[in-house]
């Protein structure tokens, strides 16, 4: 039987076939649908978010080391925190199969910067695999996890954002079962890496990674086309399908299990192509080793390292090496045509509150990764700096100590929060800080889809648990000017504000109020406009509101649009705002 799957859908059903017990993640564009795919599969497969990557692939090593199954799921940046553990679980080792998913995201979609996870591989000295398409991404989690037991290593399956949102046919398995019975074995001299047995380790890791690289010679993942020998290209990952789209009569050795890279193939390939192009998405690590090995190729002198790859960029590097013009390419109207658009925050966002309040003091603020990011964006223009998940806390620390006379406000989301601000928090209070920090708590993870995360009090398998409290958890952490504030009373969170920022010592102010996408009701009764009061002064607009349109002498208010949280009608100075249909 076949169906049709995105990418993301077919690693949760590989790991499903290949007899996965354990799943864990953090969600993250593009790869959160696997981990949510995932727990459709219980009480087959465990799944749980994490409160971060870190804690995520923890998790999963511990279950590997006990014989269990286990996909660990993130973002390429999320390895970045992850990258902990990986290391030295490389040379741990695992007993039962672990294969670290990772969705990288070339041209940013949906990401802070564009970041290659082969050179992951290559630090942790682990195998890599690289699918194509939907099916091969179900197929390649089942060959990972059997290199990981085979090998006792931790595997990564890279995945970019074409594969993980793209959908094709994918044959559909039997769940297989496996006979390992779960439980551990105690050996130090293997699971506790002090210099006595670390050194052994390493040079286990060494021997290993040879022993893979003789694997990855005679992987079915990795195969050669061959077609007119005039040209040969080496690709992998999704750049495979642009190849075969952009020179579909050269020959292609295509590579799934990508490292340790298999010298042999690649020497035996070279040799039967008259010239070699190497198509690679992000950075140039296969042309790099590929020029090792004393092989003249083209490779970033025709293909581009930056942005994301597509036909028609390869169209245009196909001529480069070609020596032709560029091809023109036709396209869908003229982007020039159309208005500027810059993205907004929802209508009814509670976020919206605390960044109109924060527009009325002079203060720098730090953000972070999450919705409220879109603070930076006229006409709210209240975001200062994005780093990673959790410098919208730590980085407002610094600022201080660097003497930096203005007030510096960290803002951070409720998840996020859970994910890498505790810490951060900790960090001002220890070390005498004097920062507000702003918790946007709207009850979600609300940026990559409305995930559960520890202060929903429900898990990802829909079980009730215990929901975390934000304010109490500043209070452990020492702070003692806790608030938590309903972002649609403006002037009650505009005081609240004020007193925080102006406090000599920490504060922690917790904006508590639910997305307006995820509460899927109104916050209140619409608003309407009364023409005859209005005097056009364009103070409501300020809010950034996409139900609010300037018309005429006036401005309206869209009924669709229109969430109902008032606080259009609490910034109007002439009372020209009020409940739709109110006397």
């Amino acid at each position: 039987m076949s169906e049709l799957l995105s990418g993301n859908q077919a690693v949760a059903r590989g790991a499903y076939e290949a007899g996965a017990t354990v799943a864990t993640g953090y969600p993250g564009t593009p790869s959160t649908e696997i981990l949510e795919e995932a727990a459709r599969f219980k009480p087959e497969i465990y799944c749980e978010w994490s409160p971060n990557e870190k804690v995520a692939l923890e998790v999963a090593a511990g279950a590997a080391l006990a014989g269990a199954r286990c996909i660990v799921t993130m973002k390429h940046v999320g390895l970045n925190v992850a990258s902990d553990p990986l290391m030295t679980l490389s040379y741990l080792g695992v007993e039962g199969g672990l294969v670290v998913c990772v969705a990288d995201d070339p041209g940013m979609h949906s990401s802070q910067n564009e970041q290659d996870t082969r050179h992951y591989a290559r630090l942790a000295k682990v195998p890599l695999f690289e699918p194509a398409d939907s099916q091969e991404a179900k197929d390649f989690v089942g060959a990972a996890l059997d290199v990981s037991e085979s090998f006792r290593t931790p595997v990564i399956l890279r995945s970019t954002t074409r594969v993980s949102h793209s959908r094709s046919l994918v044959a559909l398995g039997e769940r297989r079962a496996l006979p390992r019975a779960v439980a551990f074995q105690k050996n130090p001299a293997r699971y506790v890496p002090i210099p006595l047995w670390g050194r052994v380790m390493r040079t286990e890791v060494e021997e290993r990674l040879g022993r893979l690289a003789e694997a990855a010679e005679r992987s079915p993942a990795n195969r050669i086309e061959w077609r007119d020998r005039e040209l040969g290209i080496i690709t992998a990952s999704i750049a495979y399908q642009y190849v075969r789209e952009v020179w579909p009569e050269a020959s292609v050795l295509k590579l799934g299990f990508s490292y340790p890279f298999p010298d042999g193939l690649i020497r035996q390939f070279a040799a039967g192509a008259r010239r070699l192009l190497i198509v690679e998405e992000l950075d140039a690590i296969l042309e790099e080793h590929v020029r090792s090995l004393g092989l003249a190729c083209h490779g970033r002198d025709v293909v581009p390292g930056v942005g994301e790859l597509s036909p028609t960029v390869l169209l245009a590097a196909r001529a480069r090496l070609e020596g032709k013009p560029a091809p023109r390419t036709a396209l869908r109207g003229d982007p020039g045509d159309l208005p500027v658009r810059p993205p907004v925050l929802c209508p009814g966002c509670p976020h919206r509150g605390i960044f109109y309040a924060l527009g009325r003091q002079d203060v720098i603020v730090t953000g972070d990764i999450g919705c409220y990011s879109l603070g930076v964006f006229k006409p709210l223009d209240r975001v200062d700096t994005i780093l990673c998940m959790g410098a919208g806390v730590s980085m407002a620390q610094g600022f201080e100590k660097a003497g930096v006379r203005q007030k510096v406000v960290g803002i951070i989301g409720d998840s996020t929060f859970f994910h890498s601000g505790i810490t951060g928090l900790l960090d001002i209070v220890y070390n005498k800080g004097t920062a507000a920090i702003i918790v946007m708590d709207n009850r979600t993870t609300a940026m990559t889809g409305h995930q559960d995360h520890p202060g929903t009090g429900r898990t990802l398998m829909g079980e009730p648990t215990a929901a975390l409290s934000i304010a109490e958890i500043g209070r452990a952490c020492g702070v003692r000017r806790v608030h938590e504030v309903n972002p649609y009373d403006l002037e009650t969170t505009q005081r609240v504000l004020a007193e925080a920022i102006q406090a000599n010592e920490p504060a922690l102010v917790v904006s508590v109020a639910p997305c307006a996408l995820a509460r899927r009701t109104p916050v209140g009764p619409a608003r309407e406009v009364s023409a005859e009061a209005c005097v056009d002064c364009g103070q409501c607009l300020g809010l950034g509101c996409p139900a609010l349109e300037a018309a005429g002498d006036g401005v309206r208010i869209s009924e669709l649009l229109c969430r109902g949280c008032g606080l259009c009608e609490q910034v109007c100075p002439v009372g020209a705002i009020a409940a739709r249909g109110a006397p």
